[in-house]
């Protein structure tokens, strides 16, 4: 089964972005597999505005976000797990959704197999 997460994420924003809002981003910025911008990670964690105005390029994919962004006048292409996204939400008013990390880490259950059926002679 896929996982929900991504999808969360790609609703959210899209009513972020339908309510005129700014669409952010905080990111575990910890995780090996992220590409961001060194200067701006404060206490392992980073926030990124995703609003389409300040992003070129934006992908949310199911397992990664990709974009370019301009930091201190140098255009930087941001990749970013989606297991690494923390939270996204609109800088407005805080509104969206923070996400449980150990959600992430979670196996999933195993199929049920369906029980055979029970035939049984009827006199």
């Amino acid at each position: 089964m896929t996982p929900l997460k991504p999808y969360l994420i790609r609703s959210i924003y899209t009513w972020i972005i339908d309510n005129q809002l700014t669409p952010h981003l905080l990111v575990d910025a910890q995780n090996p597999e992220s590409v961001l911008p060194k200067d701006f990670i404060e206490n392992g964690k980073i926030v990124l505005n995703i609003r389409p105005e300040a992003t070129q390029g934006l992908t949310l994919e199911n397992d990664k976000i990709q974009f370019s962004a301009r930091f201190s006048g140098e255009s930087i292409h941001i990749t970013v797990p989606t297991v690494a996204v923390l939270a996204i939400y609109a800088k407005e008013n805080g509104k969206g959704m923070i996400f449980d990390q150990e959600e992430d880490n979670e196996t999933p259950p195993p199929e049920d197999k369906p029980a055979r059926p029970q035939l049984r002679v009827v006199k």
